[in-house]
């Protein structure tokens, strides 16, 4: 090698390992951040505990959207206790009945749990046969602000008109064996259950 090649090449050397450090250090950074931000969605949409928080509440809660029918509303701490429960119970198959054709089906097959409906739900003619269902059927009922916030507590992304809590997954499941709780939510379920029943009742006597 010429004596001028290898001057050039050494003096080039320098300032290739500084761009490779460089850029070592600008993928580095990129993958803690592409991290930092995994972690953050992470902690944002994953509950590992049950617990829920205000915002879960008053999640796109706007007193406005109520319908009237809304009876008996649950207040925040219960409401707070009413998503707990719900993710809970999501967390075992068969658990939470979605929708009204579930709930209705539930309902008329002699299901025994608690039903919980969104407020804002417009037309609220769509479920409004389904609270003397329950009564008929002697299963509580209660209503929570959002469609949103309930269908976020009942593992789904999409708003959710109404869905009914059925401890074991029901008499098909119990009959088949399926009913092992992966998460006990019991203590919860008795506690909401207990309440809804007390506030159906005082709305009934007026």
């Amino acid at each position: 090698m010429a004596p001028e090649d290898k001057k050039s090449l050494d003096a080039a050397s320098p300032a290739k390992e500084k761009k490779d450090k460089k850029e070592k250090k600008e993928k580095k950074d990129k993958k803690k951040d592409k991290k930092d931000k995994s972690d953050a969605d992470a902690s944002f949409t994953v509950d590992t505990t049950g617990d829920v928080t205000m915002d879960d509440i008053n999640d796109a809660a706007d007193p406005d959207l109520l319908s009237p029918i809304a009876q008996p509303l649950a207040d925040a701490p219960l409401i707070k206790k009413l998503f707990k429960t719900v993710k809970k119970a999501s967390k075992n198959r068969g658990h939470v009945k979605r929708g009204v054709k579930e709930v209705v089906k539930s309902l008329r097959k002699g299901e025994k749990g608690l039903v919980i409906f969104a407020g804002d739900i417009s037309p609220i003619d769509i479920m409004s046969h389904i609270p003397v269902l329950c009564e008929d059927t002697q299963n509580p009922y209660i209503y929570v602000p959002s469609k949103d916030a309930l269908g976020g507590a009942s593992a789904t992304k999409r708003p959710t008109s109404c869905i009914m809590i059925v401890p074991g997954g029901g008499k098909k499941a119990i009959e088949k064996g399926e009913n092992k709780v992966k998460e006990d939510y019991q203590d919860e379920y008795s506690f909401v259950h207990k309440e809804a029943s007390r506030l159906v009742e005082q709305l009934l006597l007026g």
